[in-house]
């Protein structure tokens, strides 16, 4: 099944395993996609591996592929073979990578997704020529990365670092990770919506977006309010408002903790950055320890938008393909 070329670096698949669809794409060295092949996800751990194993078949038919990289949004152990858990995946404590290899015959890992989309900026896209980088990717919840000194830091455990469950707020908003107060809660597409609620509670406004809410609240997405605060709804400007200001005050802690040169918002809100980045910009020069007497971070937003976690994903696997090779070379040569 494998397909490789001597003495060339080969295209890779890197798999952005959601848990609505899987997408699988063909990025060559230089990052990009070539092709493509989206499937939705199955709720069986079985299934799931059934269904990727399919896609990456269906791409080696096309091209000649030389390792896969999964993008999981999940705890990965140390060496990158297992998903310890997946809140919204039905693995855990699963030698995903192994099952896969075997099935395919051809070398895969697996990466946390925001690790991989992190990557994926540093080597082709926003990150490019950082050093110490922050990726925050703000969608439902918060999902973050770091690059230090040129390389992705995992922790001990492989589970770094979870940002988005930094407390802001004692006793603030209930998360579902069973803290309360959490970035997140306030700093999210999820955010967005309890926001514009909470403000008619206490300050009803008159607003197309206001009645919208009255009549249905449940109906009520981040999506809408960006949209409304694009038209210049009264209710929803005062909501992104409080977001950026949330957002400025949430990096303004990274960077007291990190001291990074660069910050990189990705995610589906990062679509909406007009809106909101500048006043992040002001709140976070303000907030942060020593406003005025040091260097503030570079804050800027994907350029790889929601293919970042596959280009990274498939850009890991690569570069551990390569080293591997590298080591076989070496042991050969010593014989």
């Amino acid at each position: 099944m494998t397909h490789r070329i001597a003495g060339a670096r080969p295209l890779t698949v890197g798999i952005d395993v959601g848990g609505t669809n899987i997408r699988a794409s063909v990025i060559d060295t230089s990052g990009e996609v070539l092709d493509t092949v989206q499937a939705p996800t199955p709720h069986s751990a079985k299934a799931l591996e059934d269904a990727l194993a399919r896609s990456v078949r269906e791409l080696c038919q096309r091209h000649p592929i030389g390792a896969v990289g999964l993008a999981v949004a999940g705890f990965i152990n140390g060496d990158r073979s297992t998903v310890r858990f997946a809140p919204h995946l039905p693995w855990q404590d699963t030698p995903v990578a192994q099952r896969l290899t075997e099935r395919l015959e051809l070398p895969v890992i697996l990466e946390h997704d925001a690790n991989a989309a992190m990557w994926a900026e540093y080597r082709f896209g926003a990150a490019a020529g950082g050093h110490n980088v922050v990726l925050v990717a703000i969608g439902t919840g918060i999902g973050a990365a770091l690059l230090i000194d040129g390389q992705l830091y995992r922790g001990t455990h492989g589970v770094a670092p979870e940002l988005g469950h930094l407390q802001v707020v004692p006793q603030g908003r209930a998360c579902p990770c069973g803290k309360r107060g959490c970035w997140e809660r306030y700093c999210s597409g999820t955010a967005l919506a309890d926001i514009a609620i909470e403000m008619l509670a206490t300050d009803p406004v008159r607003s197309v977006l206001a009645k919208d809410v009255y009549r249905d609240p449940g109906s009520l997405t981040g999506r809408r309010v960006a949209n409304a605060a694009q038209d210049g709804d009264p209710l929803a400007v005062r909501v992104m408002e409080d977001f950026a200001r949330w957002l400025g005050l949430g990096l303004a802690f990274v960077s007291d903790i990190f001291d990074p040169d660069l910050v990189v918002i990705a995610g589906g809100v990062s679509s909406s950055a007009p809106l909101f980045l500048d006043e992040a910009r002001e709140e976070y020069a303000r907030s942060v320890t020593g406003a005025g007497h040091r260097p503030l971070a570079r804050i800027r937003t994907t350029q790889l938008g929601e293919a970042a976690g596959m280009i990274g994903a498939a850009d890991l696997a690569r570069a551990a393909l390569i080293e591997t090779e590298r080591k076989s070379s070496r042991v050969a040569r010593s014989r």
